[in-house]
């Protein structure tokens, strides 16, 4: 028996003895199974967590908890900011490129406007989704459902998880003119949600570059990246806009894939990533490089610059890319928009034979450049440019100018510099408030994977 067993608080001790002389039966197998998990998730910590000294004693946890209660209770503050936790738990053969539940198929963000109506601004539609099929696109705004008011109360129930069809009263514009109209919404269903979310060739001047809005590093989705930079390769583009703006991270493994792309020929083989373990590992860190291999395919490009869009929702692996790509491009990556969130650790994960249906991802390392920086947990990586999507005024289309956040890039392309300091935020505020935006609570994951 492990040693954690006989350590767990008096209380729980209490009920222990008394639930496994219920009746004169033995019902320790049904003991062992409710605190197993939890014993073993505790001693896998205590070895490998980064923070493992932050780990409250046994006495005082409650290992009769769910699995995802329990490490809730346990984790450190240094594994968790702005709401968001690091280390989590997984079911086998989650897939986030499918959603989880039925649902329209988009993501819309909840306002209040100046006169108190509630109103939800759509930022973008998933293809081949219910919303889609209807004709719902970028910049409509949602401001009523079967004509009931939306409130905070409703907005999850019509938005995030709907049950039923019901009918959008969406506002719109019209050749230049507002434009009010009701759309039936089909019944919410399981749809692909792809990591590629759209890319196209753009000129601004006499310059031609790449744009790419990638919404998440998903293994499933590789294919489908490397088809996107072959599509650019054979425009020959003058600049790459990368454009991570909603993208709160995912496999490290992914990552580096399209780090490797995007690196320049002389960086093959080269360092990539450290992970940075805690003192218990041996040896305490572990380097990639920027690996050719990875390239069958597709190849890396030759470009003048590479803008990459971020904001407080640039998480986890787009930071990873960010941040390992730097040394290498030096001034020719231009970060534009708002700092990233600041999440500078990876997850690796931990199964067990006895719980074949729990994945654990725990947080076990650092991720640190080739000059071993990873010291941006507090502040994210700050911009070369600020710049903003007001999700509360007008929403103009990807990948063109009239897109608020890339206007700033558009004007770098034609004039070689960026326009003064703080234009891009003139004249735009509106006084309306942001309630809920849904890419704030996208979970940020650096999850390893790399063999």
């Amino acid at each position: 028996m492990k040693r954690s067993l006989f350590h767990i608080h008096a209380l729980c001790m209490l009920a222990s003895a008394l639930f496994l002389a219920s009746c004169g039966q033995d019902r320790s197998g049904e003991y062992y199974a409710l605190i197993g998990p939890k014993t073993w998730m505790y001693e896998t910590m205590q070895q490998h967590y980064l923070f493992y000294e932050d780990l409250p004693t046994e006495e005082g946890l409650n290992f009769f908890d769910k699995p995802e209660t329990f490490l809730q209770s346990v984790v450190s503050s240094q594994d968790q900011k702005n709401g968001s936790v690091f280390s989590h738990i997984d079911s086998v053969n989650v897939s986030r490129v499918q959603s989880a539940y039925p649902t329209f198929g988009l993501e819309g963000s909840l306002i209040r406007n100046t006169n108190g109506d509630y109103v939800v601004h759509i930022l973008y539609v998933y293809p081949d989704s219910p919303a889609s099929e209807v004709g719902l696109k970028r910049n409509d705004w949602v401001v009523s459902v079967n004509d009931r008011a939306l409130n905070t109360s409703n907005f999850e129930s019509f938005f995030q998880r709907p049950s039923s069809s019901c009918r959008y009263r969406v506002a719109t514009e019209v050749d230049g003119q507002p434009d009010t109209s009701y759309v039936d919404m089909p019944a919410p269903r399981i749809i692909e949600q792809p990591s590629v979310f759209t890319y196209k060739t753009i000129t601004a001047g006499s310059k031609k570059a790449f744009y790419i809005l990638y919404n998440g590093f998903e293994t499933d989705d590789e294919e489908s990246l490397k088809a996107a930079f072959n599509e650019a390769a054979a425009q020959s583009p003058s600049d790459i806009i990368l454009d991570l703006r909603y993208n709160p991270g995912g496999y490290v493994s992914t990552a580096q894939l399209l780090s490797t792309i995007l690196a320049p020929q002389g960086a093959m083989g080269q360092p990539w990533l450290t992970m940075v373990f805690n003192d218990k590992t041996d040896p305490q860190t572990q380097t990639y490089t920027f690996d050719a291999s990875l390239l069958q395919g597709v190849t890396n490009l030759n470009y003048d610059h590479l803008y990459v869009i971020t904001t407080s929702n640039t998480a986890s692996a787009s930071e990873i890319v960010i941040n390992t790509l730097r040394p290498y491009l030096g001034d020719k990556l231009l970060q534009v928009g708002a700092a990233t969130f600041g999440k500078n650790v990876a997850q690796s994960l931990f199964t067990n034979e006895a719980y074949p249906q729990l994945e654990f991802w725990l947080t076990t390392s650092y991720t640190a450049n080739s000059e071993n920086f990873y010291d941006y947990y507090t502040d994210g990586l700050q911009p070369d440019y600020v710049s903003s999507e007001d999700l509360t005024a007008n929403l103009g289309e990807f990948g063109t100018p009239a897109d608020s956040i890339l206007a700033p890039v558009f004007y770098h392309l034609e004039h070689g510099t960026f326009p003064s300091t703080g234009t891009e935020e003139s004249t735009r505020s509106t006084g309306s408030k942001i309630i809920y935006n849904p890419i704030d609570h996208k979970p940020k994951r650096s999850q390893m994977s790399i063999k």
